[in-house]
């Protein structure tokens, strides 16, 4: 059975991130940048922020336990002559702005390949990513183990993003939240990367599929079977890793950030997380498709709480799930 209240349940209470977490990771972000726009040396060079990646594709999740739940945002910024004949250097700019702030220096940061990371204590880690318009034509990020430019389009990829998930009627982000829950909460297909798995989840939405059935993302549990099928009728078609073009058109591949080994794993646990969907989906015994769908995602898969007044307890069951129930957006 579809059971889509009960994936509503899921998604709310257990898979997404807090409108609460939402709104201080946002909080965070803006004041971050503003101290990097006020630093007297970078300040000069810093031209905007746009969010990257989960957070700007909706498809943030709740982190495993108490580790911390992670952003990235673009810090545009313009070119200075000086530092360009090594790119690593943005990177290195941006770590003693933070440096040199009262608050941001006391806390732990460092230096990663294509970003600067802000680690708040038992909380979140923000990724800081130089990127520049070279010429405003060529779109760039750093780097720093090689100390060369990337070619990227940021924009493109969430715009793309968007396209896909309109497509699927909003349902594109709720299945790859979903995905990501299997990974990592249920430790399936480890070591496969959050761009990778968004980029093959919503090459598989088509709306050439629902000219031949316009319900076939019509629902958060059907978008779900049909996108996975897909998705598992592609990787057993190829036996070798392929290459993952970017598909914001940027030019380059996502090829380097998984191998062979990685790929193979990922495409067994697709084909194994099909076969038990179909199942769940395809059971016509409710309690039997819940606990089907249990198997899958876990025990917070479950009923919503009874509304107010309906049954004979229904409004004193109300209450005590709006005591112990756990906020998250809904969408």
């Amino acid at each position: 059975m579809q059971l889509a209240d009960h994936f509503d349940v899921l998604l709310k209470d257990t898979v997404n991130l807090s409108q609460f977490k939402l709104d201080t990771l946002d909080s965070r972000v803006t004041a971050i940048y503003k101290a990097l726009k006020d630093d007297s040396e970078l300040g000069p060079y810093v031209r905007d922020k746009i969010p990257q990646g989960s957070w700007a594709h909706r498809t943030i999740i709740n982190p495993v336990g108490n580790n911390e739940f992670d952003a990235d945002f673009m810090l545009l910024l313009d070119e200075n002559p000086d530092w360009s004949t090594s790119p690593k250097t943005y990177i290195e700019q941006v770590y003693r702005a933070l440096d040199r702030h009262s608050t941001y220096g006391g806390m732990p940061h460092l230096r990663k390949c294509r970003c600067v990371r802000l680690i708040y204590a038992n909380s979140c880690h923000v990724d800081i990513v130089p990127y520049l318009k070279l010429g405003d034509v060529r779109q760039v990020i750093v780097n720093r183990d090689n100390d060369e430019w990337e070619d990227t389009d940021p924009e493109g990829f969430t715009a793309w993003m968007r396209e896909k998930d309109q497509t699927a009627g909003g349902n594109l982000r709720r299945v790859i939240r979903l995905m990501k829950y299997l990974r990592d909460h249920k430790n399936s297909f480890t070591g496969t990367r959050s761009v990778i798995l968004t980029t093959l989840l919503g090459q598989q939405v088509s709306e050439m599929k629902k000219l031949f059935d316009t319900g076939y993302y019509n629902s958060t549990p059907t978008a779900l079977l049909h996108t996975v099928n897909d998705l598992d009728a592609w990787l057993q078609a190829r036996p070798v890793k392929p290459s993952i073009p970017d598909p914001s058109g940027s030019g380059v591949t996502f090829d380097h950030r998984w191998d062979q080994a990685t790929y193979s794993y990922f495409r067994d646990r697709i084909h194994a997380h099909a076969a038990e969907m179909q199942n769940a989906y395809d059971e016509p015994d409710k309690d039997a498709s819940v606990r089907k769908w249990q198997a899958v995602f876990g025990d917070g898969f479950t009923a919503p709480a009874p509304k107010s007044g309906s049954g004979r307890f229904g409004t004193a069951a109300a209450a005590a799930a709006t005591t112990i129930g756990r906020s998250g957006r809904a969408g």
